[in-house]
């Protein structure tokens, strides 16, 4: 089993891992800021950005993506450092925006929450995509809390962790990015026993943040390629089962 390395501590509110360029990125949501750490524990602030949640991604050519959830916008990182206004999806939802996924194409999918988390009712979120040309439409409703997200390799297919559904759902997508084809990939339910009393709990407005594996599977499998960072993760990798789609 790999040794568990501890590369950074002192963080404030740590999500949204990926694997890129040799070296493991994180958003720090609770400092506003986007991360990258190497293997030696180096580590470098990206950018930052004043929003709560910042997921990030990159475009096939290297620009880096950050769903900016306050102000309802995709922002683009330039190669000069300057941030750019990528897409407007403000007008597409009134809740925050969450997770984000680009594919091969530089089509980019961010999901929306559905709802005021974590205090307000629950109600199901939506999927929209931004394509390259910073163009965004909806492409799925009536997702159970969207949470992390993978494209396969061949950019065929979309998955997506329901938190709120303990599940992954795939979706089919087309040439021009719209999805179809929506089916159960993984039922979680049965691997994670406590993910049904954690959901209740959630629903009822506690404000508990889900606990469901759907999210850590899908979100782990994009990050770590073969990564040696933790048993964890390696475990996640191996039960989302989703190939290598990292940066």
């Amino acid at each position: 089993m790999p040794e568990t390395q501890i590369l950074m501590n002192g963080l404030a509110f740590p999500e949204s891992p990926r694997w890129h360029d040799d070296r493991l990125w994180f958003s720090d949501w609770g400092a506003h800021e986007v991360i990258a750490v190497e293997l030696d524990r180096r580590s470098e602030v990206i950018v930052r950005v004043q929003s709560f949640p910042m997921c990030i991604d990159w475009l096939p050519d290297g620009r880096l993506l950050i769903v900016s959830a306050s102000e309802g916008l995709l922002l683009r990182r330039e190669r000069d450092g300057s941030l750019v206004a990528h897409a407007d999806l403000s007008s597409l939802a009134d809740f925050k925006w969450n997770d984000i996924v680009v594919d091969g194409r530089g089509n980019s999918y961010v999901n929306n929450t559905g709802f005021d988390f974590p205090g307000g009712e629950f109600a199901p979120g939506i999927l929209a995509l931004v394509t390259p040309e910073g163009f965004a439409r909806q492409v799925a409703d009536e997702v159970a809390f969207p949470n992390g997200m993978v494209v396969t390799p061949d950019n065929s297919t979309l998955i997506v962790a329901e938190s709120y559904g303990n599940k992954l759902t795939a979706f089919d997508i087309a040439a021009d990015g719209s999805l179809s084809n929506r089916r159960l990939w993984a039922d979680l339910q049965a691997a994670s026993p406590t993910a049904s009393a954690s959901t209740l709990r959630t629903r009822s407005g506690t404000g508990t943040s889900p606990t469901s594996g759907a999210c850590a599977f899908a979100k782990v499998a994009r990050c770590c390629r073969r990564s040696t960072l933790t048993a964890v993760a390696s475990r996640a990798h191996s039960g989302a089962r989703t190939g290598e789609r990292c940066s």
